[in-house]
């Protein structure tokens, strides 16, 4: 997504454990104390440049802890909970501040997953997060839409959530290499992973950004109807 974003022109800015593209700030999100630093450095950015448009798109998760509810590593459990959900929220929610303040166009989009609609044994905490991530992105959307419309001169934020589908990701690798007894699903991921039914990364990324650079007013993309708040899958688009 970062290189399809620097491809096109626009300003990358890059947070993540490890180095990453652009002006990059390394923060651990599964961590709450990294939040407010994150947040604020993000507003930074926003308030530091007369921006045409800026699209935050949050793409940290994790799977691990796979197992079974209370079979599990407890301390890694709340980090998957912190970062997969709560993370999402609080920084969605400072970024949409930050844009409002700014008053220019702007996207916010999460990385969801078909695991915030299904349940998988030993994903509880990620099938979770990802619904969580999901019906906030509905309820903000519509929050922005009625805030627009008690206000003419202000933009609305346009807010999706994004579901990439399978992609041949190192977490899928992780998958792949389960226990049946942690994870009873695994077969089926391996399969897919033999079958070559796995996204390829710079694709799904190139189209994502595509996504981003798009407008939630209730207009048609590939087919999907982007509704602010919408939440899509892939395989919705044409």
């Amino acid at each position: 997504m970062a290189a399809s974003a620097g491809e096109a022109a626009h300003t990358v800015a890059t947070v993540s454990r490890r180095p990453g593209p652009g002006q990059h700030l390394a923060a651990d999100l599964a961590d709450p104390a990294a939040w407010s630093a994150t947040a604020d450095w993000i507003d930074g950015l926003v308030a530091g440049t007369s921006w045409d448009r800026v699209t935050l798109i949050h793409n940290a998760g994790t799977l691990d802890p796979i197992g079974f509810a209370g079979e599990v590593d407890h301390a890694s459990y709340q980090a998957n909970v912190l970062l997969n959900s709560a993370s999402a929220q609080v920084l969605g929610d400072r970024f949409i501040a930050a844009v409002r303040r700014a008053n220019c166009a702007a996207m916010l989009m999460m990385i969801s997953s078909g695991a915030g609609k299904n349940p998988y044994l030993g994903w509880s905490s990620y099938c979770a997060g990802k619904a969580a991530v999901d019906m906030w992105c509905r309820t903000v959307g519509i929050e922005q839409d009625a805030l627009a419309d008690a206000d003419q001169d202000a933009a609305a934020v346009s807010v999706v959530s994004m579901a990439p589908g399978v992609v041949a990701t190192d977490m899928q690798a992780m998958i792949r290499d389960q226990d049946e007894t942690a994870f009873p699903n695994v077969e089926r991921f391996r399969e897919m992973h033999a079958g070559g039914a796995l996204g390829d990364p710079a694709e799904v990324g190139a189209a994502i950004f595509d996504l981003s650079q798009q407008t939630c007013d209730g207009s048609t993309y590939r087919g999907a109807t982007l509704t602010n708040g919408a939440v899509l899958d892939i395989r919705d688009l044409a």
